[in-house]
């Protein structure tokens, strides 16, 4: 990660439709931060191979950017596209709870929402 309020890392190879938009906002550069910005590339690279965008938002960089999407804790992955608007709060590192949050996995059935 760099030290910009934004930092965008496109891998998109397919259309503009097939493209999930994700934006990961961070408060610096701390364990917890960094743990989520690297579990969330490995899951694209898994499961969105080509066809993602992530933008890196810092909030220590400037603050105001947590307004739009109502960021209350970090980090905090909000998936931007496809519809509808997904949130998901921590270093996401339970990777079927992250599945899940982003609509790449049905809930099994026995599980807690």
């Amino acid at each position: 990660m760099t030290t910009k309020a934004r930092t965008s890392i496109r891998t998109a190879r397919g259309s503009q439709d097939e493209i999930w938009e994700l934006r990961l906002y961070v408060a610096g550069q701390t364990p917890k931060c960094m743990t989520a910005f690297s579990n969330l590339k490995k899951i694209c690279e898994e499961h969105l191979a080509g066809k993602y965008h992530i933008e890196i938002t810092d909030l220590l960089k400037d603050p105001k950017l947590a307004r739009g999407d109502q960021i209350l804790a970090i980090p905090t992955l909000v998936r931007k596209l496809p519809e509808p608007v997904r949130k998901i709060i921590g270093d996401l590192s339970n990777t079927e709870r992250v599945l899940v949050g982003l609509d790449l996995r049905a809930r099994k059935p026995d599980s807690p929402p």
